[in-house]
């Protein structure tokens, strides 16, 4: 049987195809931007994959990130407390740029008159001056919901045409009753709306963030819900199971609960590539690497911690915040097909345009006339004219003649040009690299640097020279990693329950009994299932939170000390203080797919072209060569050493200067 794993990017669609006993097949083709789910089959041709012998299908999906950027999703309309109605348009009052006073913030998916005044409210009860949210009956309800101003509300919702709403409550992550009443008299008036509530979705602390979350999830639902169900009927129709669906966490879920959670799908296909990153760090030792996936639209940077991919809550996509758990991923848009422009003052730009899949490159000549980076590598030599994989077929001529054009520009021969056109992306890359090393306190110099991707092996020299890293890791199919890493990736459930809890007002039994309930809630994907927890754990006091391990028999005392010790470690310090436990995190976890990565004995004498066949070989090459793998190519640049592993992909080094 074999597990299979599609990574939709905005230029290639991906296979990996891993059979039962380890092995892998891989293929490319180009991303079908009219109809997605149609590259999905032809790449289930372009791998030879049997349909009946598909035992899961797992898919990453760019659905909701391509909603979002584009705006292309569905009306929506918020209910909200009364007085509480704007929270989308203050945000956090902070500014689009601190120094920029004429940018302005993206605008909310909810339009101005889109919003219904719910008239009801919930707040803290408070005793002796302190909040009393360490009993049960922390909350009270100042004004009930009634008859009548549910009736109300429902009418408002239906002259308003719109067929998606969100109801998000004053401190409904606690109190779910004002909710659930509006969404069953809402379901009941309008049987085929989608409904999102917030206490479903985001069960957390900060209206802001829950609201747009929220929001987030009603304005994807239909649209990933239509994407699923067509995917769904084609594969049918070959007699391919149902897909299941990475999420931003890393996990998978069928596809009749990922239709149910949208906002959680927003970073799909990017998680895919840093969980497989992680698996085979694991697997050569490796604790804690930088990653960088650079495909043909964009580059994504990942940090891999104690050989887990480091996941973070909240983040935004194009300004729209998604408070959800999420695999670590800053992306930028730099990737293989980024244009090459000359500005008005005479500097070179790579992107943010993209020749994306139609036309691409120049060099495909499929109709492009303007230079990007992969023809840059093209004319420099460092890709191979000739027929490669996914149907592209490299005309060198074609590349030449597009960066010569840029070239006159500049003033500057093509050389000059191509090499500073690459120069310009590396720089865009290396900035996200240190965002998400340097800034959560990992310096990058004592890191591994990972790089996958069809273009990850081609900067991956120039990305560790400029961070000052002296090792990289280039795994094994490299240019497809992300479709293996869904292909690997285990099935996953996790919930999340608000508690807000201080660690002096709480005894042990009472976050053991949350940790308990909220595992026995989950519908666990495994009998031999691996059931993890974190505690979201602050200081009193402060604004933002940690996740903290949430062992079985941890005790207050133990989660205590392991927050203090995380928050020196991060921080530099450690209060003497109360912390608050604010909510909490359950994951149950099956097994993953076995992978064998491992190089093919070689039958006769060894004679190594330039070219990684898959064969097993014992040569130390020293740059500035090129080597061709089966699915990307790898520049190995001046000063640096690489090695094939015989696991697969490359191990190269920085040689130390005499």
């Amino acid at each position: 049987m074999t597990s299979v794993g599609v990574d939709v990017g905005g230029t290639f669609t991906d296979i990996a195809a891993v059979h039962d006993d380890g092995t892998v097949r891989i293929a490319k083709v180009l991303t079908t931007p009219h109809d997605r789910s149609v590259g999905v089959l032809q790449s289930l041709e372009a791998a030879q994959v049997d349909a009946a012998s598909i035992a899961r299908f797992v898919h990453g999906t760019t659905v909701v990130t391509n909603l979002l950027l584009e705006r292309a999703g569905t009306r929506v309309v918020l209910l909200a407390t009364a007085g509480f109605t704007d929270l989308l348009w203050l945000r956090r009052q902070e500014r689009a740029s601190l120094y920029d006073l004429t940018r302005h913030h993206p605008a909310p998916l909810v339009s101005v008159g889109d919003v219904i005044a719910v008239r009801e409210r919930v707040a803290p009860r408070w005793r002796d001056g302190e909040q009393a949210l360490a009993a049960p009956d922390g909350l009270e309800v100042l004004q009930p919901l009634d008859d009548a101003e549910v009736a109300r509300v429902v009418e408002a919702a239906r002259a308003s045409g719109a067929n998606a709403f969100a109801i998000v409550l004053l401190h409904g992550y606690a109190f779910e009753a004002h909710e659930q009443r509006l969404a069953a008299a809402l379901q009941a008036a309008l049987p085929d709306a989608t409904i999102a509530t917030s206490h479903e979705v985001l069960p957390e602390i900060r209206e802001y963030e829950r609201t747009a979350t929220t929001v987030a999830e009603a304005y994807a639902r239909p649209a990933v819900k239509r994407y699923m169900r067509s995917l769904s009927d084609a594969l049918a129709a070959r007699g391919a199971p149902a897909p299941r669906v990475m999420t931003s966490a890393g996990g998978t879920l069928p596809v009749a609960e990922a239709e149910r959670h949208a906002a959680s799908l927003a970073l799909s296909g990017p998680a895919g590539g840093v969980t497989a990153a992680a698996a085979l760090c694991r697997a050569l030792g490796i604790p804690d690497a930088l990653t960088i996936d650079i495909g043909g639209t964009s580059a994504d940077a990942g940090l891999v911690v104690g050989g887990e991919p480091l996941i973070e809550r909240g983040g935004e996509v194009d300004g729209v915040p998604i408070a959800l758990p999420r695999v670590l991923v800053e992306t930028v848009a730099a990737g293989g097909g980024s244009l090459g422009r000359v500005d008005s003052g005479g500097a070179l730009h790579a992107g943010p345009e993209s020749a994306g899949a139609e036309p691409g490159p120049a060099c495909y000549g499929r109709g492009g006339n303007r230079a990007t980076v992969t023809d840059a590598h093209v004319a420099l030599g460092h890709i191979e004219a000739g027929t490669w994989g996914g149907s592209v077929h490299i005309d060198a001529s074609l590349a030449e003649a597009t960066i010569g054009t840029l070239a006159q520009q500049l003033g500057r021969s093509v050389q000059d040009t191509a090499r500073a056109l690459i120069a310009t992306a590396d720089a865009n890359m290396a900035r996200a690299l240190r965002r998400i090393s340097v800034e959560r306190g990992r310096d990058p110099r004592d890191l591994v640097l990972v790089a996958f991707g069809g273009g990850g092996p081609l900067h991956a020299c120039g990305l560790a020279d400029l961070l000052g890293m002296r090792r990289i890791y280039v795994p094994p199919f490299a240019g497809v990693l992300s479709a293996l890493g869904l292909a690997l990736a285990p099935d996953r459930r996790e919930a999340m329950a608000s508690v807000m809890l201080r660690s002096d007002l709480v005894d042990d039994d009472a976050l053991a009994r949350r940790r308990a309930e909220l595992l026995h809630a989950l519908v666990t994907p495994h009998e031999d299932a691996v059931d993890r927890a974190w505690v979201r754990t602050r200081y009193l006091g402060q604004g933002h939170e940690l996740d903290v391990p949430f062992e079985r028999d941890d005790d207050v005392h133990a989660l205590v000390e392991r927050f203090a010790a995380l928050h020196h470690d991060l921080f530099g310090y450690a209060l003497d203080r109360a912390v608050e436990f604010v909510s909490l995190r359950v994951v149950s976890e099956g097994a993953w797919w076995p992978l064998r990565t491992a190089r093919r004995p070689r039958a006769q004498a060894m004679v190594f072209s330039g070219t990684d066949d898959g064969d097993a070989f014992d040569v130390r090459l020293r740059g500035p060569c090129t080597v061709r793998l089966p699915d990307a190519t790898l520049r190995v640049a001046d000063g640096w050493q690489a090695r094939a592993l015989e696991s697969g992909g490359w191990w190269l080094e920085r040689e130390v200067a005499a």
